[in-house]
């Protein structure tokens, strides 16, 4: 399985979780075992009354799930009908590493802080680590806390062992990171991929001042991934849920390639109305392979041009490229190129799987310095080679099966013996005729 993470209106930490529920709900119960066993040693203060929901959400526009963590019966941090001006889930969406035990909570964001305070990385890890929890779960939340941890040190210029979160340290967000690392150990998919992010824009307000959107410790965590303006401002994009896709799509964008047939999907919502566009995360998991169907092939095709390389050179760089392993087949025609110079242009059919090797072959035995290569679907009939005595000579024939019958054609290299044309083309006739006749099953 391919999970498949398209970021519609950004990612946090709860939108994973509650898009990856609604894409597969019968992991409800574990998740809600998995977040107890972690809040009892991670956040005991908490733990006793720390509950997680599911729920159906319309927003107007789409319909999908709300993953909601409670305490004491309240969603967490719920203070009005919208919660922050500028986060996505139930946390402030913004994180801070703090080496000052004395720093007070975040500034402002329309809810209090206070009871949160702070808790270092150290803390965390260790009830994390003693908590009951499966291993690879635990392993999953570790990981994703320790991208946070190590891109809070950076932007603070601290150890990393004397950071300290204020709102990933909450309780509420634990909650989030074990949920998604619950769900990644039980998928266990082959591969996870992301569309391109929103940028989003603004400011936070933090206990240090305004700082800018994508928030520092964010913008270290989303190196790599491909990242689009879509004109709508605000924290698109949260701390949580930056170190989820570090964790789990290691700065890869985009779909995997190849044909894939779509399994399942969710729609994970947060907190937050968007203008215009629904504020969620979507969800696609795909099988990791279309089933084969006979004949069908995902096939590489190689395309170039030489206009500086001898007819004898490039003959011979060509049949030496034939002889590829990767290598299916190759064919020439002329070409018109710049200034109407004659060129040869080449197109090499090859395994897809073998497209690389290819590539590196066209460079060794051609002068050519660029080329385009991409994949796409063949077909092709069922064959077989066999050889046949005919005339008292041994001729290799291919016989084809086709939707109106077996065909059956000679090698012509076998058949040149023949003293004429006509000795030729019987031989020919004859050979192909006892192979037809020998039934043979392609």
């Amino acid at each position: 399985m391919q999970i498949h993470l398209d970021a519609l209106g950004g990612v946090a930490g709860d939108m994973v979780a509650a898009a990856l529920l609604d894409a597969f709900p019968e992991h409800e119960a574990g998740v809600a075992r998995s977040v107890r066993a972690a809040l009892a040693e991670a956040a005991p203060d908490a733990a006793a009354s720390v509950r997680c929901t599911l729920s159906a959400h319309n927003d107007g526009i789409l319909t999908g799930r709300r993953f909601t963590v409670l305490k004491g019966g309240a969603p967490a941090e719920e203070n009005g009908p919208e919660r922050h001006d500028h986060a996505h889930d139930h946390h402030s969406g913004h994180s801070h590493a703090h080496h000052d035990h004395g720093h007070h909570s975040h500034g402002d964001h329309g809810h209090s802080h206070a009871a949160h305070g702070h808790r270092h990385w150290a803390q965390i890890r260790d009830g994390l680590a003693r908590a009951d929890l499966d291993p690879a779960v635990a392993g999953h939340a570790l990981a994703i806390f320790g991208h946070l941890a190590k891109a809070e040190a950076r932007v603070h210029g601290i150890a990393v062992e004397a950071v300290a979160f204020h709102e990933v340290g909450a309780w509420d967000s634990i909650a989030d990171i074990v949920a998604a690392a619950h769900l990644a150990a039980a998928l266990k998919p082959s591969a996870w991929t992301v569309s391109a992010l929103p940028l989003g824009g603004g400011r936070v307000r933090t206990q240090h001042g305004p700082l800018p959107v994508p928030a520092p410790a964010t913008t270290l965590l989303l190196a790599g991934f491909t990242m689009i303006d879509d004109g709508i401002p605000g924290e698109r994009v949260t701390p949580t849920g930056a170190a989820i896709l570090r964790h789990l799509c290691g700065g890869r964008a985009g779909a995997a390639p190849g044909p894939r047939i779509l399994a399942r999907s969710g729609t994970g919502f947060g907190t937050r109305r968007l203008p215009g566009i629904s504020n969620c995360l979507r969800v696609l998991a795909f099988e990791d392979e279309a089933p084969a169907r006979e004949g069908h092939r995902e096939l590489g095709v190689i395309e170039f041009e030489v206009d500086d390389q001898t007819a004898e050179d490039l003959a011979q760089g060509l049949d030496r490229l034939r002889a590829e392993a990767a290598v299916l087949d190759v064919v020439q025609m002329p070409v018109f190129g710049k200034k109407g110079r004659m060129m040869t242009h080449v197109r090499l059919l090859t395994r897809a799987d073998g497209i690389e090797a290819a590539i590196g072959a066209c460079f060794r035995e051609t002068t050519t310095i660029g080329l385009r290569y991409r994949t796409m679907a063949g077909i092709a009939l069922p064959r077989e080679a066999v050889t046949v005595e005919a005339e008292g000579r041994p001729v290799r024939v291919k016989t084809v099966a086709r939707p109106g019958g077996r065909t059956a054609k000679a090698e012509a290299d076998d058949a040149l013996a023949g003293e004429d044309h006509a000795a030729r083309a019987r031989l020919r006739r004859t050979a192909e005729g006892i192979a037809l006749a020998r039934g043979e099953t392609p």
